[in-house]
């Protein structure tokens, strides 16, 4: 194609040489060759990504081209915005990240979708098929995606869980595997302590005493930034599961509650008396997520819940502290022993209305270039796995063990049961009221079916008529 236009060009040159300064080298780039291989570690400079520009053929955009993405806090992680200057330099593009904190950012996209989604042109959203088309709406609000070439590599779980009737809607790129929220331990402190990995939750709270009597905070829990408390009550969905096969289905039936779920009870309870003993510190409710490394790394506290990458971001904040300091278990409330794995995670869509539609299907395409899935992986610490073929992991010996110990798995409840994870935010404010005293664990249970219910009515769900 590019060939073609330089012949035309030319011919116009030879035509009328009066005009052969008036067409610019953005319109009329030069064909080259296409790079076999970026270096897949180093994070690209801008001397290397102008080198890699000119030898890229890259597309076309309008001089000045912005994509606006917004974004709940924690979605975008520091390698994605890397990558982003380095698709600048490429194309011309510029992205416009407007991250918004994580307790607002469902309101705000809600309005400014409502208004005709004037300045959007990539959002950001969890993906699970009941967020994308109830609280997403993505068959009005996002592009489809399907014809990508990046769809064929990407996880088929996390393609599942991002599209609706077979259209792909969306891009997911994170570790849904190591991603996993689990308990992470400091090895130190259980092995000071006398204490072994707990199996049961009597020894899980028999240990959150002794650490206690020890001076030490068992658990650090980030309450104030309103969803991460709720882990605990919805990443127990295979427990759930094991102790009534078929419930998850029963619930998408509308032929089972949670209020009616003794398993679901139990859980809630032992948090209850989790947080009524102390083992989350007296000032669990103002703790925010931020701070996680540095409360791990200064070892005031015990435990937390995360994922795999947590002691890799632990020592990359704090090089003092080895990697190798920490451990991992399940959540063991109602003696639950099963990975819990989540297949829908934060995920990307182009806004339908955009007028850059093409320029974000470029962003997409170059984020999930082998090179840079492989770069995002190597220097993001979250992330110990990603969900694309062809990335390469290295697990560490604690992460290993960790596989090597739990070997059966379950879906998390707020993607195996309907009209759950769009509500996360009003459960946590349940929960935290639960914890305060303000509310029961009954009353968690029943009102969230009560706002499962109304959603499910709201959407026309035939198992609510």
């Amino acid at each position: 194609m590019f060939r073609h236009r330089k012949l035309l060009f030319t011919l116009v040159v030879v035509i009328s040489i009066m005009t052969a300064t008036a067409c610019s080298p953005a319109a009329t780039p030069a064909p080259v060759e296409e790079p076999t291989q970026a270096p897949a570690t180093e994070a690209p400079t801008e001397a290397a990504a102008t080198e890699e520009a000119q030898a890229t053929e890259a597309p076309a955009f309008a001089p000045g081209t912005t994509l606006t993405y917004i974004a709940s806090q924690d979605w975008v992680r520091d390698t994605e915005q890397e990558l982003a200057k380095k698709f600048e330099t490429e194309t011309g593009v510029h992205i416009d990240f407007q991250i918004i904190p994580s307790d607002q950012y469902f309101n705000v996209l809600e309005t400014k979708l409502e208004a005709g989604g004037e300045g959007i042109d990539i959002f950001g959203g969890q993906s699970g098929k009941t967020d994308i088309k109830l609280q997403l709406n993505v068959e009005k609000n996002a592009v489809p995606l399907t014809d990508q070439e990046w769809v064929k590599r990407m996880n088929p779980l996390s393609v599942e869980q991002i599209s609706l009737d077979g259209v792909t809607y969306g891009l997911t790129v994170w570790d849904t595997v190591g991603g996993s929220w689990v308990i992470v331990y400091n090895k130190k402190v259980f092995a000071d302590n006398s204490i072994s990995v707990p199996k049961t939750y009597a020894e899980f709270a028999a240990a959150c005493q002794t650490i206690k009597d020890a001076g030490i905070t068992p658990i650090y829990e980030p309450f104030a930034d309103g969803w991460h408390h709720v882990l605990w009550f919805l990443e127990m969905g295979p427990v759930y599961e094991a102790a009534n096969p078929g419930l998850a289905d029963a619930l998408n039936a509308n032929k089972a509650t949670f209020a009616d779920n003794p398993t679901m009870l139990t859980a809630l309870n032992q948090l209850k008396e989790m947080y009524d003993k102390g083992y989350f510190g007296a000032d669990a409710l103002s703790n925010e997520f931020a701070n996680t490394e540095a409360a791990m790394a200064e070892g005031k506290y015990a435990m937390t819940v995360n994922n795999f990458g947590l002691p890799s971001q632990i020592h990359k904040a704090y090089p003092d502290v080895p990697e190798d300091n920490f451990g991992f278990f399940v959540i063991p409330l109602a003696d639950n022993q099963i990975w819990n794995v989540n297949p829908a995670a934060p995920s990307k869509f182009i806004y339908s209305g955009s007028k850059n539609v093409e320029a974000a299907k470029a962003y997409f395409e170059f984020l999930t270039r082998p090179e840079n899935l492989q770069y995002m992986l190597d220097n993001e610490a979250r992330f110990a796995m990603l969900n694309f073929e062809g990335v390469k992991a290295e697990l560490t010996p604690d992460q290993q063990a960790f596989m090597d110990t739990y070997k059966e798995q379950g879906t998390v409840y707020q993607t195996a049961v309907n009209y759950v994870n769009p509500q996360w935010m009003d459960v946590g404010q349940v929960l935290t009221a639960m914890f305060t005293g303000a509310a029961t664990p009954e009353d968690v249970l029943k009102d969230t079916d009560q706002r499962r219910a109304d959603m499910a009515l709201a959407a026309g769900d035939p198992a609510w008529k």
